[in-house]
């Protein structure tokens, strides 16, 4: 759970950063650039005490799958990532807890613990409550931050399996060579020579997500999938502290409401699971 709370960390400015550059560079474009200089920094865990090892694995298909997956979930991230406020790009991102709880009791043999559903939905309350929806029409940024659910349980539930085989390196090493293969040829539809501030900014982005990403597949190895659903929900507040600070957006009291809903479901779920394992 420490692991997943500092990937929620990392992510949570890395998401403040990517909306900066995304602002003056197309978002397929920023995708592929993310993934792409996210291999630089994925680089330096690969060396040992014999030097630098290159990676290897016996499940190149599952890599390439995964990288496809989550290259799509990419894409539709960074388009919606520059349409709407910052607080709602994540709060739409935790549906997919809610895919990864259900994918890994029925396909990864994670027991159906009722506590830990019910921790997940109530998270996901807070979520709603910071939503509110109405009959209005929904933006397509909204639309897009949406079909990124299903694709990043997809992918989370494929790399957990990964762990049991490999180290959270190699795993983020594929992830970033095929995400940049799956997001290239759309980027090359759109390109444009990008500024080196841009360039500046995008790799400070392909850090702080390469980190995050190990540091959430250590969590993976850590614990089952189902167990650390929950923490996942912290990243709303630390989003929204980013989305406030950075672009003066105000979270209102309902996305203060949800915020606190979310935070007490997993201080619970934590304070269980540690009370579980002592």
């Amino acid at each position: 759970m420490g692991w997943m709370a500092l990937s929620g960390v990392l992510f949570a400015v890395m998401t403040g950063v990517a909306r900066h550059v995304s602002i003056g560079l197309d978002p397929m474009q920023a995708a592929f650039l993310r993934y792409a200089f996210g291999l630089l920094f994925v680089v330096p865990f690969l060396f040992g005490r014999r030097g630098f090892t290159m990676p290897r694995t016996r499940q190149p298909w599952r890599h390439a799958v995964r990288g496809f997956v989550h290259g799509l979930g990419v894409m539709a991230w960074f388009y919606g990532l520059v349409r709407i406020p910052l607080a709602d790009v994540q709060a739409l991102s935790f549906l997919s807890p809610i895919f990864v709880t259900l994918g890994a009791m029925l396909f990864l043999g994670e027991r159906a613990d009722m506590r830990r559903i019910v921790a997940v939905l109530v998270a996901f309350g807070g979520t709603i409550v910071i939503l509110r929806p109405t009959g209005q029409a929904i933006d397509p940024g909204a639309i897009a931050l949406l079909a990124t659910a299903p694709l990043a349980a997809i992918s989370e539930l494929i790399a957990k399996t990964l762990t049991r085989t490999e180290s959270s390196p190699n795993v983020v090493f594929f992830q970033s060579i095929f995400v940049s293969l799956t997001c290239l040829p759309v980027a090359l539809l759109v390109w444009v020579q990008p500024s080196l501030e841009q360039i500046g900014w995008i790799v400070v982005v392909a850090g702080l997500a390469t980190l995050g990403h190990i540091a959430w597949m250590k969590a993976l190895i850590a614990a089952e999938v189902s167990v650390t659903q929950p923490i996942k929900f912290l990243q709303l507040p630390m989003v929204a502290l980013v989305g406030f600070l950075v672009f003066a957006e105000i979270p209102d009291a309902m996305t203060l409401l949800g915020g606190a809903i979310i935070f007490l479901s997993a201080t619970y779920v934590a304070g269980r699971e540690a009370r579980r394992r002592t």
